[in-house]
């Protein structure tokens, strides 16, 4: 089965489409091929066909911790957002890929159950979240993931446990195995359903106080050093407010690198690159992204 074949048969395939309109830095070049499942099955079938077409496969939840190259991605781009349905079933929260963690903490913080407070401002999917062991706040998510359901490259389901994704400081075993992230279940605890909203909605608040949320980002750009916390030390390094295109050091939240108006993917490398030289010549740290940097070079 091809591409054309699953189009007909109703499922969302594009063409070179700008990778632009998805990505919270509002950069990026096109898609040669751009899918929506809406369902596993849709998303075993587009594997199937990329398998078929002999076509490179990139699979995207939610496109906020990610810069996109301005040469776009050659093959079969999927975004995972239409699968994005959330279920409580007693004490455990069951989300697809393509949800986002916000709503996946609000709908546990709404039935009362306390553990994903700390996800309750993270823009990211679910997907995304297991794949970068997400987290902010004091809380990650291995502090409440149970099993995160895979699709090897063959197609096949397999279900981790917690154990077996061998998280760390966002990092898990799905970063080396490639295997897409299809749905998460998180064990939490019952709590207070108020007390449980208040904070999380306080969260949001001094989040929105101390981040940039008014310009297009890619959320926190760099690693955590040993010892070290970035902003600060970009500060103390005179590069906020540094700029280089339409891209600058937010002047609001170091950490954080902003688009301006106008700003490319080349932008916004050329100065992750510059940050990273400065704090190597003045403090012999190497700076790791945490963003996740791909498409075509």
């Amino acid at each position: 089965m091809k591409l054309t074949d699953l189009q007909a048969k109703g499922i969302d395939i594009q063409e070179n489409i700008p990778l632009s309109r998805y990505s919270f830095t509002e950069t990026g070049g096109p898609a040669q091929f751009l899918a929506f499942p809406k369902s596993l099955a849709e998303l075993q079938d587009l594997l199937a066909a990329a398998e078929e077409e002999q076509l490179p496969i990139t699979v995207i939840g939610n496109a906020s911790n990610l810069i996109i190259s301005d040469k776009g991605i050659k093959g079969l781009v999927i975004i995972l957002t239409k699968m994005h349905q959330i279920k409580v079933t007693g004490d455990k929260v069951t989300a697809e890929a393509g949800a986002r963690i916000i709503d996946t903490s609000f709908a546990a913080g709404k039935a009362g159950l306390s553990g994903l407070e700390f996800a309750a401002g993270i823009p990211g999917s679910v997907g995304g979240a297991v794949f970068m062991n997400a987290g902010a706040y004091g809380g990650e998510t291995k502090d409440c993931l149970e099993t995160a359901t895979v699709l090897t490259k063959d197609g096949q389901l397999k279900t981790y446990s917690n154990a077996e994704l061998q998280f760390s400081y966002r990092h898990s075993l799905v970063q080396e195995t490639k295997e897409i992230v299809v749905s998460a279940v998180f064990a939490l605890k019952k709590g207070d359903r108020e007390t449980i909203l208040d904070e999380m909605n306080y969260l949001n608040a001094l989040r929105k106080y101390k981040q940039p949320l008014e310009y297009p980002s890619c959320g926190s750009v760099f690693k955590r050093p040993t010892g070290h916390f970035v902003g600060p030390m970009l500060i103390k390094a005179g590069l906020q407010g540094k700029q280089i295109g339409g891209a600058q050091v937010s002047m609001k939240h170091a950490g954080f690198i902003v688009n301006k108006g106008g700003a490319t993917a080349t932008d916004y490398l050329n100065l992750i690159h510059y940050i990273q030289k400065t704090i190597k010549e003045k403090y012999g740290i190497d700076l790791h992204t945490e963003v996740r940097i791909i498409g075509d070079k």
